[in-house]
This record gives structure tokens, sequence and C-alpha cells, in this order.
């Protein structure tokens, strides 16, 4: 079992960018000094009071030098805005940095802003993103390759360095709609859940599709899950309840008003989330309570959604004082880590 600290590098109103930036490093070196395994890094563009972690390899760079046991995730990059050789530098780079230390989290992002910042078509982000995937490999693993596809071409190019690990770091990949998780069983890949906007409901039903698909495609084995899930820990309950509350709340009505107005098919989310009330949050996106009552419900969810990795994100909307943080970091690797173990 592997537990990870998932972060944004939250930026609420009234915040500096220095401040952002100190505070959530402060998280992460914290998070290998509790005994986590590893910490997740987002990928954020164009969102001014969300956050400051629009270059998570920069961030992977500098925690391979400030850590030395802690595995550095991304969760997720966005693959279809990406220049792939670029990528594959970068991604090369920061796993020589770590040692070997770096996981990789792939993904298309729903979020409208991302796409229209970059000016890429979301019509286009799952064609982008298969070739951009196809690409990185490729320059991991030939010592020179030529690429001709629909988005990109290359002739004869030498992509240095190589990884760290080989044939290169591990890969998931992100699924949010139906589709993608049988996509993701057929690829052979580890698959990355997120309870964010996504209900648990939602992943129990939809997870079964992804282990039917890796079997059909002939892959051995059974193929890993990953779960990032809202997770906030108190020593009283209500005060596990009333805390993270406004955060979250401000999280949900803002990524519902994006996807509400926004051009991709999730519009249907938007609106849900701008109407969800407390308690259904509660329910349905989010884990929190007291060590106890947070350590059974995690360990209902791994009987449901079979998940070898868990990444716990202790501040859904950058609301929650940094020092509250902590102590729900500190309560859940003292007390509720011990049970899932």
């Amino acid at each position: 079992m592997e537990f990870g600290l998932f972060t944004e590098f939250n930026t609420p109103p009234g915040t500096s960018h220095a401040a952002a930036f100190d505070e959530a490093m402060t998280e992460v070196t914290r998070a290998e000094e509790l005994g986590f395994d590893a910490v997740s890094l987002a990928e954020i563009h164009f969102q001014r009071d969300r956050s400051v972690l629009a270059s998570p390899l920069v961030i992977a760079a500098a925690l391979a030098e400030r850590t030395r046991r802690l595995r550095i995730g991304i969760a997720v990059q966005v693959l279809p805005i990406s220049h792939p050789i670029h990528l594959a530098e970068d991604i090369a780079t920061v796993d020589q940095l770590s040692h070997g230390r770096l996981d990789l989290g792939v993904g298309r992002s729903g979020l409208p802003d991302h796409y229209r910042g970059f000016n890429v078509a979301y019509a286009e982000s799952r064609e982008r993103f298969h070739e951009t995937l196809e690409i990185l490999k490729k320059a991991w693993t030939n010592e020179r390759f030529t690429h001709e596809g629909k988005y990109f071409q290359f002739r004869d190019v030498c992509v240095m360095p190589k990884p760290y690990q080989k044939p290169y770091p591990p890969i998931r990949v992100a699924a949010t709609t139906e589709e993608t998780y049988p996509m993701v069983g057929r690829m052979g890949l580890p698959i990355f859940l997120a309870v964010r906007t996504t209900p648990i409901a939602h992943l129990e039903r939809c997870i079964g599709s992804y282990h039917e698909a890796w079997r059909a495609a002939g892959h051995p084995g059974r193929g890993e899950v990953a779960l990032i899930v809202p997770v906030y820990v108190a020593e009283k309950a209500q005060a596990a309840r009333e805390e993270p509350e406004a955060s979250m709340m401000y999280f949900l009505r803002s990524i519902g008003e994006m996807l509400a107005t926004g051009v991709t098919r999730r519009s249907e989310d938007g609106e849900r989330l701008l109407r969800m009330p407390y308690d259904e949050v509660l329910k349905e996106l989010a884990v929190y309570g007291t060590p106890e009552t947070v350590a059974d419900r995690l360990l209902e969810l791994r009987e449901a959604l079979g998940y070898s990795t868990l990444s716990v994100w202790m501040n859904s909307g950058g609301q929650v004082p940094h020092e509250r943080v902590m102590r729900s970091m500190r309560l859940f690797a003292e007390r509720v880590m011990p049970r899932l173990g």
C-alpha cells in the first residue's frame, strides 16, 4: 500500500505567490517526515485564485533535491497541450535528478480554460493524447527516431537524456469519462481515479469495465488502481465536518461554473456541482471525519475500488489554514495509515 499527498499549491485570494510556494513545499517535505510514501502534483493553468502549480515538473525537480525517499508523482500531466519532445526531455531530466523516483500520471483534463489558453481544440484532445504518449515512449526507448503523425512530425531526432528508470518512469492514465476506463484497460496501463468532481458511486460503477478490458486484451495479472480522494482528519467529528466545508464548497462551485459554461461534454457535471448540498458532498466527494471514521471509509473504498495507491487531498479548495492542514496530515499519518497499511 502506497500513501501519497496530493497538492495543488493553492493560492486563495489574498495569498501571495511566494507564500503559496513556501507553504506547499513545507507540507510536502513534512509529508516525507511523517512517513508518506509519495507526493502527487497537479498541473493547473490560468486559474488566478486557485493554484500556482503550472509547472509540476519544475516543482518535481526541486523536490528531488529536498527529499530523499518520497516518490514524486505528476497527477496529471495534460498531454494534449504539451510539446512531446520538450516533455520527454523534462521528464527524463527529473527522473535522473531524483534517481528514479518519478511517477508519471497522464491525462487530457476536462477544464476548457486549459485548451482555450493554449489555443488547442478540445475536440482534438483524445488524438493528441495518444500521439503525444506514443512519441514519449519512442523518445525514451530509441537512440534516434522518426515520427510522422497527424499533429507532430520529427525526423531522425536523438532525445537526451534518457530516463533513469527503464524503459521509462511508471505511467498511469487518468480516467474521468466512462469510455476512458476500458480504453486504459486495453492499453495495459495502471489507472488513475480522482474523487474530486466525480462521485464515488460513479467510480464504483465504472471500475469493472477497466478490469474487463484489461483481461480481454490479454494483459497478464490485474491492472493497478491509484486513487486521489479529498481527506480531512480532526479529533472531533464536528470539527472534521465544519473546518473544510467552506473550502470544499468554494472549490466545487468554482469548478462547477467552469464546466457548466465550457465547451466540453461535462456541462451536466458542472450543473450538478453547482446544485450539490454539503451533505451529499460528504457522502460522494470527500472522506472527512475522525481518524477512526476516515480509516473505516477508506477501507470500504479499497474493497470497492481495489486501489493500491492512495493520494489524499488535504485542502480541497485551498481555503483551509496551513496549520490545520498540517494537523490533518499528522493525524492521518499517525492514526489512519497504520489501519490501512
